[in-house]
Parts: C-alpha cells; structure tokens; sequence
C-alpha cells in the first residue's frame, strides 16, 4: 500500500472547507479528473488526514515535514511518502556519503593528525585541538554518533587529501550510484545553494550505507568514548538519535539540523520480521512525527502482510 499526501491545486478551498467541518477526507486524489491530479499543491497536500483501508491512520491534518519518505525494506513497499523526491538540504545527513566514502579509502587503524582547519569547524564539535592524534575509527564514532564537525573534517582530510578533493570523492560516488538528484559543495553537511539531496536518494544511499558492517554498528551506539593518542582528555559522545533505546529496534541511522535545513532524520528500525526506513526531511517536530510514523509503518506492515 503507498499512501500519497498530494492534491490539486483547485480543490484547496473545498478541502478546507470540509475539514473546517469536521468531516474527514479520505482518498480524495482517486476521485479526481487526471488533468486535475497532475497538478500538485503544497497547501492541500499539508491539510488532508492520511488513512489507510484498514482505519490506520497518522494524527495530523498537516504533514509536519518538507519531505517523508517510509519504507519497509523486506518487500520494497512505500507506506507513505510526501514530496519524497524534491530537492532539500540534508544538512548533516551528509555524513552519511562521507562515512561510506571514509570506510572505502581509508583505514580504521589509520592515524589522523587534527588540522587547524578541522580544529575551527563550526558547532557541533568535539573541540579538538590541532596537533591531536586519532584513529580514523574514533573520528568517525565523532561525525556519527555525536555529529561532530571537527571530527568530520579531519577524517576527510586525512582520507581525501582536503575537503574539496573529498567531496569530489562523494559527488563520484553519488553519481556511480544513480543518485542523480544529489549534489555535495562539502563532507559536513552545512548549507549551500549546491548542497541537496531528496528523501528517494537519502534512503538508497542509507540501504547501501547499512551494508558496510563499521557503518552499520556506529550507527546504533547509545555512547562511546574516544581518546587522543596523545592526549589523557576522554571525549564523551551521546548519539543525537533519541529514538535509540526509546523504540525496541531502532537500529540508527544520522540525525541532522541547519537553520535552512530544519530537522532531519533518517531511522531503521527492525520489529517482529518488518525492517523500516523512515527519511524525514525539515520538520519542526522530528521525534513525535517519527514515531507517529514508525507506528504506523508498523501497523501497516502488519496488516498487510
């Protein structure tokens, strides 16, 4: 079943009027003439309740993101999408091509030295020090589990040479890839005119990102600790991922946030033989509309299978 949050552009005034009401609309679009349907309108498609055949439904009458997109990866099925294929910042879901790229070239064993340029990155970071020393595995525990900018960095020096070589490791590989509505202008995620991505190429990119077993074990850590070499400072990392340890089976991926960007989230989540993907792009509310969301799929999934 894919459930669609779309609608004309004509029948904004109606719909209003029907849920000023109080009367629900449900499959409203079905009912419509096809050159109507063609056309698209963000105002309705942020005003219709979303309900499935079975009375399943998501509490809101205004989708509560930019984007969404929610898959359950066993048989490929869309349970619901909203603009899943328009073009968003995805802020610091980008570290998820920068580990996958990290993981390719480099070593986890690998000594990294801290630049001073990746000692200034802008928050979040860890405060690291130039002239410190980590492990590539420690720096990427930083950028995945905290979302540490000065971590990000340093591995991508050490991995790329610098930042703009790196990237263009990561454009490369989003195109040998076919995520063809996806472009890096750099590896941490900040905003740029020519810095996007859509929910379509964040979920494929995540489902090969899952793959790679480091990737896939940092993703889902509640903490970790991680040391410099040369140092005796312990840096404490918290995963910003709140859905961990509060959902049985959330198992990552990467939460992200720029003032362009809004709130972003990518979750996996495995209960009872369902494997979810939920992508959530720009929402000011991620935590209650994704586990609105995760409930649901998992209804869904339930009972349709």
């Amino acid at each position: 079943m894919r459930l669609r949050s779309s609608g004309p552009i004509q029948w904004v005034p109606f719909v209003a009027a029907m849920l000023c009401s109080g009367i629900l609309i449900v499959g409203l679009a079905s009912t419509m003439p096809a050159s109507a349907e063609a056309k698209r309108s963000s105002v309705s498609s942020r005003s219709a309740r979303v309900s499935s055949s079975d009375g399943t439904t998501l509490p809101w009458r205004r989708v509560p993101a930019h984007s969404i997109l929610l898959k359950e990866l066993n048989s490929g099925r869309v349970l619901y999408e909203h603009e899943s294929a328009k073009r968003l910042s995805p802020a610091s879901l980008t570290k998820i091509m920068s580990a996958l790229v990290i993981l390719e070239r480099g070593r986890l064993e690998d000594l990294v030295t801290v630049s001073p340029t990746a000692a200034r990155a802008h928050k979040i970071h860890l405060r690291l020090k130039p002239g410190q020393v980590f492990r590539l595995e420690d720096l990427l525990k930083g950028m995945l589990i905290m979302s540490a900018n000065d971590a990000c960095l340093a591995a991508v020096e050490h991995v790329g040479g610098d930042e703009p070589q790196f990237v263009a490791l990561m454009n490369a590989k989003a195109n040998a890839l076919g995520l063809s509505d996806t472009h890096f202008s750099n590896a941490c995620g900040f905003d740029h005119p020519n810095h996007y991505s859509t929910a379509e190429d964040l979920a494929r990119l995540s489902i090969i990102a899952l793959e790679q077993p480091t990737f896939r074990q940092l993703v889902r850590e509640e903490r970790a600790i991680i040391m410099p070499i040369n140092g005796t400072h312990a840096h404490v990392l918290h995963n910003t991922n709140r859905l961990l340890g509060r959902i049985p089976g959330v198992e990552g991926v990467k939460t992200g946030f720029t003032s362009k960007a809004g709130r972003c989230l990518i979750a996996k989540v495995s209960q009872n033989g369902n494997d979810l993907l939920l992508v959530i792009l720009n929402s000011n509310r991620r935590w209650n509309t994704a586990m609105s969301l995760i409930n649901y799929g998992l209804r869904t999934s339930d009972s349709i299978r």
